[in-house]
């Protein structure tokens, strides 16, 4: 295996390349990924440009159709940095896959979203998407949104591997 390098911005470095395995296999990416993005954002404590970095990373890395985070204002998710398409801006708690995520403070797959009930279309090219909760002291505080322009595209595998990067991001709050 061949390592890919992908440049990506450092606060201390102008740039610097996440190394990942010449491979198909999502494990290894996210074995390889999910290290990288932790010693990424530990020397930074602004969580927007946290926030930002772990969007591009995700959706270079895995090649994801969007990667985006919305955070939890008040009564409703406000979008938060992304990589991908215009996406929708605001979402009430209960609406959508990523509202019905907050209210239920669980990671949602969802394997063709046009049969998910209420599912907020912001791009008609999104198939199929995970969503999972960032929890901080039994509060949901933001979602992490991936949409994948193929149906089915994720399964308990992604789960596993973004579950432990959303507790990386947790322990960031």
């Amino acid at each position: 295996m061949t390592p890919r390098k992908i440049a990506i911005p450092n606060p201390i470095v102008m740039s610097e390349n996440l190394f990942l395995p010449d491979t198909n296999s999502r494990t290894e990416k996210y074995t390889a990924l999910i290290p990288q993005i932790e010693a990424l954002i530990s020397t930074e404590s602004d969580l927007i440009a946290n926030l930002a970095n772990v969007a591009a990373a995700l959706k270079e890395a895995m090649g994801f159709f969007w990667v985006g985070f919305y955070l939890v204002k008040h009564d409703e998710l406000v979008l938060g940095p992304f990589q991908g398409p215009i996406a929708c801006t605001r979402i009430k708690k209960g609406k959508g896959v990523c509202g019905t995520a907050w209210a239920e403070a669980k990671t949602i797959i969802v394997e063709d979203v046009d049969e998910f009930p209420g599912h907020i279309a912001c791009s008609s090219n999104s198939k199929s998407e995970i969503v999972l909760p960032v929890i901080k002291n039994g509060t949901v505080k933001l979602i992490l949104d991936i949409d994948s322009d193929q149906l089915a595209d994720f399964n308990e595998e992604d789960q596993a591997h973004l579950e432990r990067l959303t507790k990386i991001i947790e322990d960031r709050l």
